[in-house]
């Protein structure tokens, strides 16, 4: 039959002329993964599936048209703070070294691209609080000349340094839960606020901090001004509330950063980046939650806002909407999501909620407790996180989230930017992204107990997918040039 085909053509050259002018055209494929609640899948690769042209839609659909395009993706990651770095200092060697390469590589593990760090300690740790230029009482110390960051040097940087090593491409972010006592209006690293008179002071001790990494091989990317500026856990009345903390408005972060770190920075010639605000993302000010009024001043000085690169929310109190009703009053300034761990399936659709509006980075809070929770100086009891360490054999337990955040993580990388995706009918909770090779992303989670079948629509085809119940799922596609 193949031999009398081309007998025929032969005698009909004309033919071949109409078939090169009508190519036949592969089904574009589609890849799959999936992970479910109960662990029988993770990031397992499923059947591949392809497009087809279709007339007529589903009702249940998602229809991603990515010629609309949002935010572009600068990481997404968690946190190496001294709780994470105790735990995995506690491993032996190779168990320390294969962790970190399924934390950060993108190939080998899931790929975390962003970390935040902390300037002295946040409330986890198991080590006494401290900043990196304390004094006895009374003392002051402006020139900073006991500025110092050994106390990191026994497990942190070295954690920090490997995490680099397993992944060149690392960012890091840095935030401080306090200044040094002796800055501050209560003398302590327990609430109150900077003293205006320290401001030139603390700048600098920003610029040494920053230079301090850099010479351990660890560059700091960006840095915010304070975790949390609306906590002064002085006030607390109980002592087990009392950990680093400072009080900021944001007229004083303004004159910070317009006046002091700002220049500072410039004239030390870093290139280190500043994220203000640094705290929730609730619409209206509350006692301890200072809301979206606190960055709207900051970035209304246009003095200040030409230091600014961009704005942090935490995601404990209000809604993620609060980040698109910022991004419609300042459109052009970047919008982070610095901390606020998501659990579970639920999580996926959480996190799928802070990208569609606008967020431009992800970072849980604590990538590694031990199974006892520990080790955590500070008041909030935490028995969760993304990798457990099991005290008894000291090993670690790759937990649900670890795959839950790799369906994310290992799939989205920097550079990728957010597409317009639309659930129709009862379609699941999704987001699209194009990535900088010319593929596009989808991620759905499924909560609910039930299986979910849906249409995935895209320039004119359609293909079936299905979420099993408590899932979440990526596919991903070529699609050509960017639009």
């Amino acid at each position: 039959m193949f031999i009398r085909c081309i007998k025929f053509l032969r005698r009909h050259p004309e033919l071949l002329v109409l078939l090169a002018a009508f190519p036949l055209h592969a089904a574009t494929p589609i890849e799959s993964w999936l992970t479910t609640a109960d662990l029988r899948q993770r990031i397992s690769p499923q059947t591949p599936l392809a497009f087809a042209n279709t007339k007529d839609a589903a009702q249940d659909r998602v229809q991603i048209e990515d010629t609309t395009t949002f935010q572009t993706i600068l990481g997404l990651g968690s946190s190496l703070e001294p709780t994470t770095c105790s735990n995995f200092w506690r491993l032996p060697v190779a168990e320390r070294e294969t962790l970190m390469e399924r934390v950060v590589n993108p190939d080998r593990g899931i790929g975390m691209n962003l970390m935040r760090l902390c300037i002295g300690t946040p409330d986890f740790t198991g080590d006494p609080w401290y900043s990196y230029c304390d004094l006895p009482p009374g003392e002051t110390d402006p020139e900073l000349k006991r500025f110092s960051i050994d106390r990191d040097r026994g497990y942190i940087l070295p954690v920090i340094q490997l995490a680099r090593r397993k992944n060149p491409d690392l960012l890091f972010f840095a935030s401080p839960w306090s200044p040094p006592g002796w800055m501050k209006s209560n003398g302590t690293l327990i609430g109150g606020y900077v003293l205006p008179q320290w401001y030139p002071a603390y700048a600098q001790y920003f610029v040494r901090f920053i230079r301090a990494y850099e010479a351990e091989g660890i560059p700091i990317y960006a840095v915010t001004i304070q975790n949390e500026p609306g906590v002064d856990r002085a006030k607390e009345i109980s002592r087990k509330w009392h950990y680093p903390s400072c009080r900021w408005t944001g007229e004083q972060e303004l004159e910070f950063i317009r006046d002091h770190l700002g220049p500072a920075l410039r004239q030390a010639g870093l290139k280190t980046k500043i994220w203000c605000y640094d705290h929730n993302y609730n619409e209206r000010s509350t006692a301890s939650d200072p809301g979206l009024d606190y960055p709207r001043k900051i970035l209304r000085d246009a003095k200040a806002a030409a230091f600014v690169d961009g704005v942090a929310f935490h995601g404990y109190e209000g809604k993620p909407s609060g980040m698109s009703l910022f991004h419609q009053e300042f459109p052009g300034v970047p919008i982070y999501f610095t901390e606020g761990s998501v659990f579970g399936i639920r999580g996926a659709v959480q996190l799928i909620e802070r990208f569609r509006n606008w967020a431009s980075s992800y970072n849980a809070w604590v990538l590694m407790l031990d199974d006892q929770g520990k080790p955590n100086n500070g008041p909030f009891a935490a028995k969760y996180a993304t990798v457990a360490l099991n005290t008894k054999t000291l090993q670690p337990e790759y937990l649900l989230d670890y795959e839950v955040y790799g369906q994310f993580m290992k799939f989205i990388p920097r550079g990728a930017v957010r597409v317009e995706s639309r659930s129709l009918g009862e379609a699941p909770a999704q987001v699209a992204f194009r990535t900088p090779d010319g593929r596009l992303v989808l991620l759905a989670a499924n909560p609910s107990g039930e299986e979910r079948r849906f249409e995935i629509g895209w320039r004119s085809q359609s293909c079936n997918a299905v979420l099993p119940p408590k899932s979440v799922g990526t596919w991903r596609w070529p699609c050509g040039a960017e639009k």
